[in-house]
């Protein structure tokens, strides 16, 4: 067959296509035509704002989130429970003796805390270390111990220690006045009041940070917990 031929042959496929599909749309009405969803709302790229601002030369407060400590005196089992067999009040009676500065809080309030351990064995109701839990937050296959211990005026401690090496290394430290305390996968998620903003939490999510060897609050938010009041509420409010 000649080439004239061949492009004969696909220009009448061509057309024979084109009625077809023609025929098709014309005969179904209005079922299976192609509607327009409206108009594409216009992307608004970021604008950067005083691009002729300074930059930062002096490094801000370290309020101390990557900061970690090596447990001393205390040494995990490399096989079997792992930081299950450790005993969560002798840790932090370990720690508290060691670094007895995290513990004095300011003006010394925290002290109160430190004597209460002391008492944990005879007294285990008025022991300020909570339940300890057990997760694996670091993502290496082995689990660390989660301690919540109870301080005055309503603050709650949250640590969490790190198996390595036969001992352990506390991988995270915060005190707040908790409302919470969620597990979700590998991150420890806190919930704490505001005292400035009536009706809603503060909730920070930390997580392992592998680069600096610690938990850190990667995802902080302040979320509603109590719908706004009503302008009728608040004018009856007023009003008495």
């Amino acid at each position: 067959m000649s080439p004239s031929s061949h492009r004969l042959r696909y220009a009448t496929y061509a057309v024979l296509l084109t009625a077809t599909a023609a025929a098709v749309l014309s005969g179904c009405g209005n079922e299976g035509r192609i509607k327009s969803a409206g108009a594409t709302p216009t992307a608004i790229g970021p604008v950067r704002l005083w691009p002729d601002l300074p930059p930062v030369t002096a490094p801000p407060n370290d309020f101390g989130e990557t900061d970690t400590e090596r447990v001393p005196g205390i040494k995990v089992p490399g096989d079997g429970d792992g930081v299950r067999a450790l005993d969560p009040v002798a840790v932090v009676q370990a720690e508290a003796d060691a670094y007895p500065d995290e513990y004095a809080g300011m003006d010394g309030r925290y002290q109160e805390t430190v004597a209460k351990l002391h008492t944990c064995k005879d007294k285990p109701k008025y022991c300020p270390v909570l339940k300890p839990y057990y997760r694996d937050l670091t993502g290496d296959g082995r689990e660390e111990l989660i301690v919540g211990i109870r301080m005055p005026e309503q603050q709650t401690s949250v640590r969490c220690y790190m198996p390595a090496k036969g001992g352990l290394t506390r991988i995270m430290s915060t005190s707040d006045q908790l409302v919470s305390v969620n597990l979700a996968g590998r991150d420890v998620i806190l919930r704490s009041v505001s005292a400035g903003i009536p009706g809603y939490e503060y909730r920070t999510a930390w997580s392992w940070d592998g680069q600096q060897g610690a938990m850190l609050p990667a995802s902080d938010e302040i979320v509603r917990v109590k719908p706004p009041r009503s302008p009728a509420h608040k004018a009856s409010a007023g009003a008495s």
